[in-house]
């Protein structure tokens, strides 16, 4: 299993298609949440993920400070193919680091699904907002000072 922290430029055409067949595949196939995952952000944002064999296990981007939040970091689209097995601490803990030593982040912010929230505090974020409804799901702000 090897992690990596890749600007988009730096993604293969593979890669691309792999993060983007796991993200649709959760977040609008299962969920059953028609929105638009491609939103106009990966560009700017550090693709971070695990790999094996060449199949996605895990996946995050990170957002430079000022393109999602005005004073933080952002995280998003955090996903693990093999739920239960710890990939998702993993690659949340990478981009952190990815945030704080690749863009000199200090806070980091990121809108979790509500029922993920003691995911997020077990790795150190504090919710910050009330509950609110984004594309049918309901969520909550959360913040990591780092």
């Amino acid at each position: 299993m090897e992690f990596h922290v890749k600007r988009f430029e730096e993604i293969t055409n593979g890669e691309l298609y792999e993060i983007l067949k796991l993200r649709v595949d959760v977040f609008v196939v299962e969920q059953r949440c028609a929105y638009p995952d491609l939103d106009g952000r990966d560009r700017a944002a550090l693709h971070v993920f695990c790999e094996e064999g060449g199949e996605i296990l895990a996946y995050l981007r990170v957002l430079p400070e000022r393109k999602y939040f005005p004073d933080a970091a952002g995280i998003g689209r955090v996903i693990a193919k093999r739920r239960g097995a710890g990939l998702g601490a993993k690659i949340l803990a990478e981009g952190v680091r990815a945030a704080a030593e690749r863009l000199g982040s200090r806070r980091i912010r990121l809108e979790a699904q509500s029922y993920a929230q003691g995911f997020y505090e077990k790795a150190g974020f504090v919710c910050c907002s009330d509950e609110f409804d984004e594309d049918g799901i309901p969520h909550v702000e959360m913040v990591l000072d780092t």
